[in-house]
């Protein structure tokens, strides 16, 4: 149930910089330990990348309402963790800290973060068990929208305690608005996806919730990288409803997949799952981009690492 990070730092502690490179344009990366979320034993570490460096008016990290949030997969830690396990240590190119600088590439001028799962079970199993029911190995339970909480109130929570951690104007009210021009984009890779799914499951309910309304209104965009679980199901949402409430709600969609997580004959129902997805959005008429990479390639973990850099 705990994290593996031992050295965490108070809730009410400043953020610690984490070195990139010093190229043109280098941005700023914090590492921010034991977020609060939605409440107080849900915690989570973050790491943001803020945009620009000052020569680009239009990046500047003070003006910037564009945020981007990534949901990593297993294996993928901080660097010094993945370093420290021999089965991790081979994959250190798609640590957190190396994957939010790809993505910073990705979305030039917004401010990146990537929220670390709360538990990582056998240091490796990630678990969204503070965004969704989850067992040990990360497998999710799925559940409708509550207003005592949910993954939509805890990112919401983490955001506004992150940004005050580093000293960002708060685009998030405390009563439940949010800023003109705030937009959010949620990526989701491998394990991650399972978040992106739960979101799903609470938009309706959200949307009705003046205290999150606002908030769920900001969603651009939703990434779906290489979705996959330990479970034997629900890979992909399928649901007809909740997938129309997906489309009439305007956010497009990114449903990016290798032959890795679509095409295992050991977990044949995660295919049939995508394209039920996919087909399902394009009916309904959601602003839908589709793609498979490396299609003409045997499957490979390594090519469904890629799709982080890929999509």
């Amino acid at each position: 149930m705990t994290s593996t990070v031992a050295k965490t730092s108070s809730p009410g502690s400043s953020s610690r910089p984490v070195g990139v490179s010093k190229s043109p344009g280098t941005q700023r990366l914090h590492k921010l330990l034991a977020v609060p979320g939605s409440k107080a034993n849900m915690i989570n570490d973050l790491l943001l990348l803020r945009p620009g460096d000052g020569h680009d008016p239009q990046a500047s990290s003070s003006s910037s309402c564009k945020h981007v949030v990534f949901f990593h997969g297993d294996i993928q830690d901080f660097r010094e963790e993945m370093a420290s396990q021999p089965d991790c240590a081979q994959w250190m190119a798609w640590s957190l800290e190396q994957v939010v600088v790809t993505l910073g590439r990705r979305f030039p001028g917004q401010h990146v973060w990537v929220v670390r799962a709360s538990r990582m079970y056998l240091r490796k199993f990630s678990s969204y068990c503070n965004f969704v029911e989850s067992n040990m190995f990360g497998a999710p339970e799925h559940a409708p929208y509550s207003p005592d909480g949910g993954a939509l109130s805890h990112l919401r929570s983490l955001l506004i305690h992150g940004m005050e951690r580093v000293g960002l104007q708060n685009p998030l009210r405390p009563a439940g608005g949010a800023t003109a021009g705030f937009s959010l984009t949620l990526v989701g890779f491998s394990k991650g996806c399972v978040v992106l799914n739960q979101v799903l499951y609470e938009l309706a309910g959200a949307r009705a919730d003046p205290r999150l309304s606002d908030f769920v209104g900001s969603l651009s965009d939703m990434f779906w990288l290489d979705g996959g679980h330990p479970g034997g199901g629900e890979t992909w949402v399928t649901d007809e409803k909740l997938l129309g409430q997906l489309a009439a709600s305007g956010i497009r969609v990114h449903a990016h997949v290798t032959p890795y997580e679509v095409r295992d004959p050991m977990r044949a129902w995660v295919g049939r799952e995508h394209e039920s997805f996919v087909k399902t959005l394009e009916e309904l008429g959601a602003r839908l981009h589709r793609k498979v990479h490396f299609e003409d390639q045997p499957p490979s973990i390594e090519n469904h690492f890629m799709v982080i850099q890929e999509f």
